[in-house]
């Protein structure tokens, strides 16, 4: 699954109505709610601000709100361009600024998943991974064949201490765990072991790790 890492808005213009589109990560419905309440104060002036979003690591939760437009013809389209992205803890509002033409409903449910879609062309997505988190000690001479056989299975190395031993700890993709392990116990002969195992969610990018 996806998460929004980091926030964006997009625009388009349909028969001179404005849509604007803007992409939020949500903890909880509180925190949904928050954002609809202020994206209509800020928006207050416009004919309709109509959302969608998802909750949950199956999708649990699913709202959306037409706002006053046509049954249909908002909030379900975009609340299928979250979903079909695979987004998850994801919220959608778009407000329109009616531009005097009638779109009609096909008209509506395209506008609105094109500025959904823009909105999150113009946000950062990133993946979420399932992981096992856990820590290894190693003394300064065995911590460079750690960390290229950790860039070699793609298991992140996610703080580092420096003692009179080094504390390394890790996370390995779920998937990837038994042979990360395999190739730990042949590299160094069953020497060192992977402690305090914790089952995590995390997201990485360009700019580090981070656990959910």
């Amino acid at each position: 699954m996806n998460i929004v890492y980091k926030m964006g808005t997009g625009e388009i213009i349909e028969k001179k109505s404005r849509f604007i589109a803007h992409v939020f990560y949500i903890k909880d419905e509180d925190e949904a709610i928050t954002y609809i309440n202020e994206v209509k104060k800020k928006y207050w002036d416009a004919r309709h601000n109509c959302y969608a979003y998802v909750l949950g690591n199956n999708n649990e939760i699913q709202k959306c709100s037409d706002d006053g437009e046509p049954s249909g013809t908002a909030g379900k389209p975009i609340m299928e361009v979250i979903i079909n992205k695979t987004l998850t803890n994801c919220l959608i509002i778009v407000t329109r600024y009616f531009g005097g033409t009638l779109l009609g409903t096909g008209g509506l449910i395209r506008a609105y998943q094109a500025a959904s879609n823009a909105g999150i062309d113009n946000s950062l997505i990133a993946q979420v991974k399932e992981g096992i988190k856990g820590t290894m000690i190693v003394d300064y001479s065995t911590i460079g064949k750690l960390q290229y056989l950790c860039a070699e299975k793609e298991a992140v190395i996610y703080s580092t201490e420096f003692a009179d031993n080094v504390n390394i700890c890790i996370i390995v993709e779920k998937h990837t765990y038994d042979s990360f392990i395999k190739q730990i116990a042949d590299t160094f002969a069953g020497k060192l072991s992977f402690e305090h195992l914790e089952n995590v969610l995390y997201i990485s990018s360009k700019s580090g790790v981070e656990i959910l």
